[in-house]
């Protein structure tokens, strides 16, 4: 699979699995806006990716308008075109939901489900426009499975997984297909940071978090890795045509099978 100059907005590209997506993107010869909250993080990946002709970086608070078009518009400005977008920025927060604070399911929602909303909305505007495009959202093995302590997170899941089967439908129509890919637990800073939380709420060790819930239902215990996301993502934005649109990739070593 080639992307062949395409060019992919990824938001929450600074680090983690929107980072390893971007080199692999640079690598099949793909164009990047690194697009994230922390503009410093962003220009040191897109730094480490390649010169400004490959990567470039815009600094985004995917849950900002203003902020989310403006950094759009900056990607087409700087290579021309929007072929890709990855909606991949996001955060975890777990409690009980009776203990869940409002204000953090409502940051948890804004940033998964509404920065998936604005981003498509901004870059749709370019590929409506040229007749072609990818949009490629983040979901989870959690867009079709419930676990304890994720309310505001499964349900943002399970809504990005919605959003994307519209987009499938309404994109059609101007040769834009969109997918969600699902993976289970990556080992990255966010899964790191809820192993002693999940311990403390669940009231069980650490390794007991990792073993039981992380990877009790896994055909093999492993954790999925960013390189596996990443090569999902990267056929499903090289995908010759709109055979494969609507669809969910299940990236879990078998916890959730379809």
């Amino acid at each position: 699979m080639q992307l062949n100059g395409k060019v992919a907005v990824i938001t929450g590209a600074a680090s983690g699995i929107g980072h390893g997506i971007a080199k692999r993107f640079a690598e099949a010869g793909g164009r990047v806006c690194i697009a994230d909250l922390n503009l410093e993080a962003a220009k040191a990946a897109a730094a480490e990716i390649g010169d400004e002709k490959v990567a470039i970086a815009v600094g985004m608070d995917v849950a900002n308008e203003a902020q989310v078009q403006a950094g759009v518009d900056a990607a087409a400005k700087a290579f021309g075109a929007i072929d890709i977008l990855v909606s991949n920025a996001g955060i975890q927060i777990v409690h009980p939901i009776e203990e869940f604070p409002f204000e953090d399911w409502r940051k948890i929602i804004s940033i998964h489900l509404d920065g998936a909303f604005l981003t498509t909305k901004a870059c749709v505007k370019y590929m409506y426009a040229q007749k072609s495009g990818a949009l490629i959202y983040m979901g989870s093995v959690h867009s079709h499975e419930a676990s304890p302590l994720k309310s505001a997170y499964v349900a943002a899941k399970h809504g990005i997984l919605g959003l994307a089967r519209v987009m499938a439908k309404e994109g059609a129509a101007h040769n834009v297909r969109a997918n969600t890919i699902c993976p289970g637990f990556v080992m990255t800073p966010l899964v790191e940071r809820q192993i002693p939380e999940q311990a403390h709420d669940l009231g069980i060790t650490e390794e007991r978090v990792v073993k039981e819930v992380m990877l009790g239902e896994t055909v093999d215990k492993q954790f999925t890795m960013i390189a596996d996301v990443a090569e999902v993502a990267l056929t499903l934005a090289a995908f010759p045509t709109n055979a494969l649109t609507g669809e969910s990739i299940i990236v879990s070593h078998g916890w959730h099978m379809n």
